[in-house]
């Protein structure tokens, strides 16, 4: 790393630093929990498919059945709830755990039977399984030897 660019990263630090602590005077403790709580935040979700299905595992620990909705039109699934925080704090040591609404979409990449579509919720992942549309085959060699027996 050269000179300026040691000094150039340097200067980068320290007005990171000074916006921080702006950040920190102009919003209190309590507020910006509050504004955090509120913000939709997106679950980790894995997307795979088996020669059968697409899987799509979403983790959401701490939450019931009832505060999921998983819908889908056309090829884009949508999980989407709200996950709250049971305990009364006065204040936080560290918040990293995302409370509050959440919102997922997952582009399908194949057809998919919707009336076969299951979605189960344990360990604190949901996941939605989605049989892929079955290809029909079409017999070809049949046609032909038909057409050929009947010239």
């Amino acid at each position: 790393m050269s000179q300026d660019e040691k000094k150039l990263q340097d200067e980068v630090q320290r007005m990171q630093k000074r916006m921080d602590r702006l950040f920190n005077d102009m919003i209190p403790t309590i507020g910006w929990v509050a504004v955090r709580q509120q913000r939709k935040w997106r679950p980790l979700t894995d997307v795979y498919e088996t020669e059968d299905s697409v899987i799509v595992k979403v983790e959401v620990a701490g939450m019931s059945e009832q505060d999921f909705c998983v819908s889908l039109s056309n090829r884009n699934l949508t999980i989407s709830g709200v996950r709250r925080d049971p305990d009364c704090k006065l204040s936080y040591q560290q918040l990293e755990i995302p409370y509050g609404h959440f919102h997922t979409e997952v582009f399908l990449p194949y057809a998919v039977e919707r009336e076969e579509i299951r979605a189960t919720y344990e360990s604190g992942f949901l996941t939605v399984v989605l049989p892929k549309v079955k290809a029909h085959q079409v017999r070809v060699v049949e046609k032909a030897a038909q057409q050929e027996q009947s010239e």
